[in-house]
């Protein structure tokens, strides 16, 4: 499995690398952001070793902090982005223009006019009226826009309906048929130069086999394009290796899920998937995001209540969804631990947040140590998707963020103030 060797209990307390979690909680307030260092580079090199001879792009949507971005930068990452914030958040964290890829459906024109003028890697194109707006941008600035053209395969990756991105029925992508048109008619815009190939079938995939199934498909589609004439050099395969979730940290006394969850391990992806796409000569692209960042991260809160009623046990923390959304989204899982293992005893509760939602949960009917008001709870694999997903929903403060290193750590993001929440409106005079 996906090692976490990073966080850990000793003498029933929870260690980031060689700082107490505890001490973290207590220094900076809760809820908090607490990153480990070693467990990103660790994760990454796994990434590198399997994939060799390919170019990694960090996928910024799932989390963009420079401080972690720094990190992945200095260790040969490139920027996979979304949105023109992501490419200036790249750039400004070190990422050079040439290392940096921007996908997605709804580029404005402002976004495309920025990433042409940085010169970046590519824009991936995913409708035909896309290709001839980035032309017609590109002529006006009097520069050449790299493209990849995104190719819906409609192959089911097996995820949570939020993030399949590669059936038919999603925005993503073009039809396979009607993108020959598209890749034809892109060699002969005047300021297009064509690179290759995108996909990206979704996110948190633990099976091998759908992204077997697209190199196949991809292998496929580069034949049906030279037979049309069309050469390419590049394909970006997208990202979506996912990992785990339950019973991420083992400990005697904690419980342990029985129904447990998989991941799909590097090296497995790279067996099966390389030889399938190097048969087509090109050079090769991932985008992980979540496999690189999830276990790197955890969020720390604090009980405020624990209440019981006639239905049901309630542990009230101060995390809500406007800091982890992604139960409330996806009813995700996450394991949640104590910081403190003071009890042997166990129970049964919902943990949730403050916000005035039913949605507002960390966990339902989850076994947990018996906690009081007070302790400190850790929810595990957080660190992606997490703060970047993060708002002010009920005028909530958005967390701070530590990167630990060692027994070294570093306040990555303050907390947000009360004058935050105000400091962008405008008061009228009437």
């Amino acid at each position: 499995m996906q090692k976490l060797l990073h966080f850990y209990y000793k003498n029933n307390e929870l260690y980031c690398e060689g700082t107490p979690v505890r001490k973290i909680a207590e220094e900076f307030g809760t809820p908090i952001y607490i990153y480990s260092k070693a467990q990103i580079i660790e994760n990454f090199k796994s990434l590198q070793n399997s994939l060799p001879n390919a170019k990694i792009l960090y996928a910024l949507k799932a989390n963009s902090n420079p401080a972690i971005l720094k990190i992945l930068n200095q260790l040969g990452a490139g920027a996979d982005t979304v949105s023109a914030g992501e490419i200036y958040i790249a750039l400004n964290s070190g990422f050079k223009p040439e290392k940096i890829s921007f996908a997605g459906v709804g580029k404005y024109d402002d976004e495309i006019k920025f990433a042409i003028k940085n010169e970046i890697f590519s824009i991936n194109i995913e409708s035909p009226q896309e290709l001839l707006v980035v032309n017609e941008i590109a002529k006006n600035l009097n520069k050449t826009a790299k493209i990849l053209i995104r190719i819906n395969p409609d192959i089911d990756a097996k995820t949570h309906p939020y993030i399949s991105t590669g059936i038919k029925t999603s925005k993503f992508g073009i039809d396979p048929t009607e993108a020959i048109d598209v890749f034809k008619k892109s060699l002969n815009l005047s300021h297009i130069e064509l690179l290759g190939i995108h996909t990206h079938i979704g996110s948190q995939i633990v099976d091998v086999e759908p992204f077997v199934e697209t190199a196949k498909f991809i292998l496929q589609y580069i034949e049906k394009l030279e037979k049309n004439g069309i050469k390419i050099s590049h394909i970006d395969f997208g990202g979506g290796l996912g990992v785990k979730y339950k019973n991420v940290i083992v400990n005697e006394n904690l419980p342990f899920e029985e129904n447990d969850d998989k991941e799909l391990k590097p090296e497995v992806f790279a067996n099966e998937v390389l030889p399938i796409l190097e048969k087509t000569g090109c050079e090769l692209t991932f985008e992980p995001g979540r496999f690189i960042i999830a276990n790197a991260g955890i969020i720390v809160g604090k009980v405020i209540y624990t209440k019981k009623t006639g239905a049901k046990n309630f542990i009230i923390t101060d995390i809500s969804m406007t800091e982890l959304i992604r139960p409330a989204l996806y009813n995700a899982y996450h394991q949640i631990v104590p910081v403190e293992i003071k009890a042997q005893k166990t129970e049964i509760a919902d943990i949730v947040g403050p916000v005035c939602e039913t949605s507002d949960f960390i966990a339902r009917d989850r076994k947990i140590p018996t906690v009081s008001r007070g302790d400190y709870i850790a929810v595990m694999t957080a660190g992606a998707y997490g703060f970047v997903s993060s708002s002010n929903y009920n005028a909530r403060l958005r967390p701070a963020e530590v990167l630990i290193d060692g027994e070294n750590y570093y306040l990555i993001r303050r907390r947000e103030t009360f004058e935050d929440l105000l400091s962008k409106t405008i008061m009228t005079k009437t």
